[in-house]
């Protein structure tokens, strides 16, 4: 028996290190330091009314940091009928000193808005932020004029700008399709124009764009996708154009050589509930982020939206929070594993 022993042990060995070459291992491990800080998980919870959604970021150069933008909702506030707990929220703030494996909150952007935009009084969702190359950083952002408890009141896209990414002036509002319009995304374009991108909710839902050579003046093209959806996010990684969209059964994905004509893939992303804490929902409404050729996709989920109170209206069922997760293109497919651990540490734009 003795002589047997070490044979045994050795042929274990043997089997554990062929099923771990055969991709068998059943356990996750976490990817290599190299890679960075491994993302927390949530990733983050706004602590003030714990209800983040909507995630856009941006590097803070004064600060050498990492700046995370994020729809405020008033998830917690008591009282709140209807879907007045969407409405009054003010743009909230998170920073990471570690590439964006970790966050911690800052507070509430400082946006002035007009008397004819809802003043004090107006609700802010959903903004993209660009830099521009004199080093102003420009907002835009979804302003609905007041606070209400249903969805049939004017939305639209405003304009500001701001040298500290924390005190924003100048609103202008963006002439487009209507007054019913949300979610904008804005690329860069080859020839150094730029492009939105944003949900048309007067048309299905389906997203438009617009051109602008300096961010200031803008032209409507119409049509860009007819998709029924909302939170549009465009990025270019891997030699092409990336369009991803909310369709409310997970992230649509699209893409384009030219950045006008999109091609749909089949498979959605985030659909399947995830199993690690807090993610046991589909996910919703994100933002892209390419750095060093590895794109980390930011998204939102309702962890409090499931079993048999997933429909009921309270607290729970209201909070939302951000989540990360890489993503993969394979033969021009785009896919993501929600519960592989993120290695992320995302470098200064250069």
């Amino acid at each position: 028996m003795s002589t047997l022993r070490p044979f045994a042990a050795r042929s274990a060995c043997l089997l554990l290190a062929l099923s771990a070459l055969a991709g068998c291992a059943v356990e996750r491990t976490a990817p290599p330091a190299a890679a960075g800080e491994v993302a927390a998980k949530p990733l983050f919870r706004d602590p003030v009314y714990d209800g983040a959604a909507d995630p856009t970021l941006i590097w803070n150069p004064a600060r050498g940091r990492w700046w995370m933008f994020y729809t405020n909702r008033r998830a917690t506030a008591p009282g709140l009928p209807g879907v007045t707990w969407v409405h009054g929220t003010r743009i909230g703030i998170a920073e990471s000193p570690d590439g964006g494996a970790h966050w911690t909150y800052v507070g509430t952007a400082d946006i002035e808005l007009p008397p004819d935009l809802g003043g004090k009084d107006a609700t802010h969702w959903a903004p993209d932020i660009v830099r521009a190359a004199d080093g102003t950083f420009h907002m835009f952002l979804t302003v609905v004029p007041g606070v209400f408890e249903d969805w049939k009141h004017p939305r639209v896209i405003v304009h500001l700008t701001s040298t500290d990414l924390r005190t924003w002036r100048h609103p202008a509002r963006v002439p487009l399709a209507n007054d019913k319009v949300i979610d904008p995304s804005l690329a860069r374009l080859p020839d150094g124009t730029w492009r939105m991108w944003y949900n048309n909710e007067l048309d299905h839902k389906n997203t438009y764009y617009a051109d602008s050579p300096d961010l200031e003046h803008w032209t409507d093209r119409g049509l860009a996708v007819a998709q029924r959806g909302e939170g549009p996010k465009v990025f270019r990684w891997h030699g092409a154009w990336w369009m991803i969209v909310d369709v409310w059964h997970g992230l649509a994905v699209f893409r384009s050589s030219d950045a006008l004509t999109w091609r749909k893939q089949d498979a959605t992303l985030l659909e399947q509930p995830g199993h690690g804490p807090d993610d046991g929902v589909m996910g919703g409404h994100a933002d892209v982020v390419v750095s060093g050729g590895r794109a980390y996709l930011f998204y939102f989920v309702h962890p409090g939206r499931q079993g048999p109170d997933a429909k009921r209206d309270g607290p729970e069922q209201r909070r939302s929070l951000i989540q990360v997760s890489e993503l993969i293109e394979e033969g021009g497919v785009v896919r993501t594993d929600r519960d592989a651990p993120v290695a992320i540490r995302l470098d200064p734009p250069v």
